[in-house]
């Protein structure tokens, strides 16, 4: 939302004096040339160029975007280099807070603003995935006719959680995890940055690389972790910050953040892993530390089921009845008997046997779907029964597997253009055995030919 004078003085006070912000906030880029990493998305006349103004106007005005990535990437960063370096008006909401009433207040500001002082609006959301159907709804006839140019920002596939309208009407822009060298000059320059830590503690080499291997492409969470154990190093008098200091800094640090913050993330990756790994003793530790962290529960359980299908899918069909019965069964109990639950379903997923063919096939039939491979339905599957489907060939000449003796017709079920393309390919872990003949059987009856 646009500031009122209370907000805009805070924020004039913190430009002035950053000093009582925190250290990810005082080293945010002010300029596209600050900004580490993502440089596939900063080349001139990249479309956050032409937002800052780097670019004509006009017909060929800068699009709106979608900018998708993991937390700590830069999605932010970018939006605010673009509120710092842009002439135009610039208005922030975050999803969270706000609804339709504030998305058309906004708009309504953008139209008096273009048509009163010929002022372009940029809004920046944040978190546009938590916005529902009907609210992304209320962005369209603003984007669609530039009455303001949307930066919006989310952590979630947009492909699921934007609606279509809106990403036809936006460009794309995926954010990668910041590489070792994207974060390793950052921590340099918030080291002996002025706005940073002014040269009062020095990062040895050994300390360096261990930050950078819990932050995990994270800038925020590289610049939290340098600050904490900057703090502590300070407190003792130490000129270096040492392994020993970064590591318990960081460890008590890691705990209480966990409950709040991003850095739930790396811990729960870590659970998955080690269940996919089948590594059952890790797998429990890392749900240990999740529940002392006082993580959610069903955060734990959500996880849990999506591991169960990605990681172990048909080689063991119980998996999933599994995970799913211990989530409905923490959502029922909560802490601290939960823990007895997760820990049942951890163990029987992490000793389930692996396969990972359901993820790939769903991954291999959507990329061919994104790249346009979707062909008419065939003549014979399309629905007959209304009034005039015979007409058009509808359902004319379907054979009922049913009525063969085999249950299985060898007739044309994909479009054209994807008739013989296969995508399970099932292994022979577990109870998927029985599934790999299965497939290849009805394959062969379907008279089918692998690509």
């Amino acid at each position: 939302m646009e500031p009122d004078l209370f907000t805009a003085a805070a924020e004039e006070r913190q430009e002035k004096d950053p000093s009582g912000s925190p250290l990810a906030v005082r080293m945010r880029p002010r300029t596209l040339d600050e900004v580490v990493g993502q440089q596939h998305l900063l080349k001139p006349g990249s479309p956050l160029r032409r937002l800052v103004g780097e670019g004509a106007g006009g017909p060929a005005g800068p699009s709106s975007v979608i900018l998708w990535g993991p937390p700590g990437t830069g999605k932010t960063t970018l939006a605010y280099v673009v509120s710092k370096a842009t002439n135009k008006r610039f208005v922030e909401l975050s999803a969270i807070t706000a609804g339709v009433k504030e998305v058309r207040a906004v708009i309504d500001g953008a139209r008096r603003a273009t048509g009163g002082f010929g002022k372009e609006t940029v809004l920046f959301l944040d978190e546009i995935h938590r916005f529902s159907k009907a609210q992304q709804d209320s962005l369209l006839p603003a984007v669609e006719n530039r009455w303001v140019t949307l930066i919006a920002a989310t952590t979630e596939n947009p492909y699921f959680s934007v609606i279509s309208p809106l990403l036809s009407r936006s460009l794309l822009l995926t954010l990668e995890p910041l590489t070792d060298e994207d974060l390793r000059a950052l921590l340099r320059r918030a080291l002996s940055d002025e706005r940073g830590l002014k040269d009062a503690v020095t990062l040895p080499e050994d300390s360096e690389n261990h930050l950078l291997r819990i932050a995990g492409g994270d800038a925020r969470r590289a610049l939290t972790a340098l600050e904490a154990a900057a703090g502590a190093a300070l407190d003792k008098g130490e000129p270096d910050i040492t392994l020993q200091t970064l590591e318990e800094t960081v460890d008590r640090a890691a705990v209480k953040y966990d409950r709040d913050g991003d850095q739930h993330y790396d811990v729960a990756s870590a659970l998955i892993k080690s269940i996919r790994g089948s590594d059952v003793d890790a797998a429990l530790h890392y749900l240990a530390r999740m529940i002392e962290a006082g993580e959610d529960p069903r955060f734990i359980a959500r996880r849990l089921m999506i591991s169960a299908s990605e990681d172990i899918g048909l080689a063991d069909p119980n998996a999933l009845p599994i995970a799913v019965a211990a989530a409905q069964a923490v959502a029922m109990i909560g802490f601290p008997e939960a823990a007895l639950t997760l820990s049942h379903a951890t163990i029987a997923l992490a000793l389930a046997p692996k396969s990972n063919a359901a993820t790939t096939a769903i991954g291999a039939a959507m990329e061919d779907v994104r790249k346009g491979h979707a062909g008419p339905v065939p003549m014979h599957l399309r629905d007959g029964h209304y009034k005039g489907a015979a007409k058009l060939g509808h359902a004319q000449g379907y054979v009922y597997p049913h009525d063969l003796p085999e249950g299985i017709a060898e007739q044309q079920y994909a479009p054209e253009e994807l008739k013989d393309r296969t995508y399970y390919e099932p292994t022979r872990h577990g109870a998927e055995a029985r599934y790999a003949d299965a497939v290849e059987w009805t394959r062969k009856h379907l008279g089918r030919k692998r690509s």
